[in-house]
């Protein structure tokens, strides 16, 4: 297996290029600074890197997605400014959240222009047919939508504790797996690929989408805490309803669970006795199993594309999903 992180890194530097690029020209300069500043943090670009890649798998030249893969990176950058923003994050990155740096209203701002450079940079793009670049346009405007639908849901669930498990899986492909299928998606589209392939490339971004959010909410009970970056569990201190704990309130008859999860100070001692009821009702278990069928799927609708080096990346990004540690 290639190493992801090494080819990741190795795209990124053409995206990368070009919103510097595309937002050098943006002033007064501290919005400027403000809209670029996440960009330059260090993320691993999957998004806009499967993007590239998608377009090379269906037999297209990646250069002709690089505005479109490089507007999808904007997106991002912009939910999460805007995220940071709700939730009063005061790091991303392992730097200081944009609101942080230059306050709240010039982070809002930075959020809307990066936004608007994104749906710009996707219309001007060279060398790809009108059709080409309205129908990548949709596609991501649709996957706005989905992750304002799913901030929405998201925050819908808060001091919720009946959250079901079919609410729980529209919440996260909304929000976290609707901007990754548009990826792989646009990346189709803007390689010329078939309706057939472009409709199998997003379901890809879908399926390992969704693997994507539900490994974090085992990894925040699974992982060791120096490398996840953040106390193990803390999903649980907050209350926050994931996967694994919709399936072991299910499970527990205690009610132990539930009274853990609605208290808003718990203990550190709390928090480990809950863990070890979702251990043993095998709801983190479940959760595993849960993201490992989702990528095992997407590795399966791989299969419509011929067999080429990008081909095996794509596979090698889902097994990815798995296997990163934070």
């Amino acid at each position: 297996m290639s190493d992801v992180k090494e080819v990741l890194g190795n795209y990124s530097v053409d995206i990368i290029k070009t919103i510097k690029e595309d937002l050098s020209v943006i002033t007064p300069e501290n919005l400027g600074e403000a809209s670029i500043y996440l960009t330059q943090a260090g993320g691993k670009m999957l998004r806009p890197a499967l993007a590239l890649i998608v377009s090379e798998a269906v037999g297209g030249n990646s250069k002709l997605a690089l505005k479109t893969a490089a507007a999808i990176e904007l997106i991002h950058t912009f939910s999460l400014i805007h995220d940071d923003i709700m939730d009063d994050d005061d790091m991303r990155r392992g730097m200081p959240s944009v609101h942080k740096v230059w306050g709240e209203d010039v982070a809002i701002l930075a959020g809307d222009t990066l936004f608007s450079k994104a749906f710009e940079m996707i219309i001007t793009s060279k060398d790809t047919t009108s059709e080409q670049n309205n129908n990548a346009l949709a596609t991501v405007a649709d996957a706005c939508v989905k992750i304002c639908e799913g901030q929405a849901l998201d925050m819908g669930f808060e001091q919720r504790f009946d959250v079901s498990e079919d609410e729980y899986m529209e919440m996260i492909f909304k929000k976290t797996g609707a901007l990754i299928a548009a990826a792989t998606k646009a990346g189709a589209i803007m390689g010329g690929a078939s309706d057939e392939v472009i409709d199998a490339m997003y379901e890809y971004g879908r399926l390992i989408g969704l693997a994507f959010q539900i490994q974090d909410d085992y990894l925040d009970l699974a992982a060791d805490e120096e490398t996840l970056g953040k106390p193990i569990g803390s999903d649980i201190g907050k209350g926050k309803m994931t996967i694994i704990a919709i399936r072991g309130l299910a499970s527990d008859d205690s009610g132990r669970l539930l009274e853990i999860l609605k208290d808003d100070e718990n203990s550190q001692s709390d928090i480990d006795e809950a863990i070890e009821i979702l251990k043993e009702c095998g709801a983190i278990e479940y959760a595993h199993n849960l993201a490992l069928e989702s990528v095992q799927k997407a590795k399966q609708v791989l299969e419509i594309l011929p067999d080429s080096s990008s081909k095996q990346t794509l596979v090698d990004i889902a097994d990815f999903v798995l296997e990163r540690k934070a």
